[in-house]
């Protein structure tokens, strides 16, 4: 059983959770922000934490924050398999020791992602950086973005991507917790409904028509390394 943390109701698990469907993984979504979480992990094998508008130094506020990134110790104490994706990678880089903090700007879009040369050597991102027709690794190709607060890399960590805007965009801890700033888990609803109402609604689901079947694939390759079959 997985167990998905939501921080906010619109921050689905989108096509993580197809997959899972497809695969027949079982596994529990809770709505952290309405209190629902679990009280311990001891029945799960694995964690994903979703991403959300606040931050991490918003804890006060946000008091679901805390359980959380407690929630994410005890994933990794007890060598879970753990996947934080926007937020959900901020709150690992947290639970890790590291500063998270508001960045210098926003990146919102359709932008490159390059790995680091550790990058070049983990399984999952060569998953991820293989073209899903072609099949050679691509160092830069586009991913999804949407935020504004960035982390620096928890002591012990593996460095594994960057972008021109941020430089910690990917990191694994050990061999079993991933931590991605950008969100792998999109799809077409998901992103119509996040730009609704936003200026660049028009222009980024134009860009998503184009760039979304591969990019899906390349995300199914990595959960498919990842939480298997």
């Amino acid at each position: 059983m997985i167990a998905i943390i939501k921080n906010v109701k619109t921050e689905g698990p989108g096509s993580l959770e197809h997959y899972f469907l497809e695969q027949s993984i079982p596994y529990r979504i809770f709505e952290a922000e309405e209190g629902d979480v679990p009280s311990s992990l001891e029945e799960y094998k694995g964690l994903i934490v979703m991403g959300g508008p606040m931050g991490v130094y918003e804890m006060e506020d946000y008091p679901h924050l805390r359980i959380i990134s407690r929630l994410i110790r005890e994933g990794i104490n007890r060598n879970l398999k753990v996947l934080g994706i926007c937020l959900g990678a901020q709150l690992i880089a947290y639970a890790l020791g590291a500063r998270v903090y508001k960045g210098h700007g926003e990146e919102i879009g359709w932008y490159d992602i390059e790995l680091t040369g550790d990058g070049l050597r983990d399984p999952l991102m060569i998953s991820l950086a293989k073209h899903p027709s072609v099949g050679d690794v691509w160092r830069k190709f586009k991913v999804f973005h949407w935020h504004g607060d960035t982390f620096e890399l928890p002591f012990g960590a593996v460095h594994l991507s960057k972008s021109s805007m941020y430089e910690n965009q990917a990191f694994r801890y050990k061999d079993n917790v991933y931590a991605l700033q950008f969100h792998i888990e999109v799809t077409k609803e998901m992103l119509s409904h996040w730009f609704e109402d936003h200026p660049k609604k028009e222009e980024i689901l134009k860009e998503t028509e184009k760039i979304l079947p591969e990019y899906s694939q390349r995300a199914n390759n990595f959960y498919k390394a990842f939480w298997g079959r």
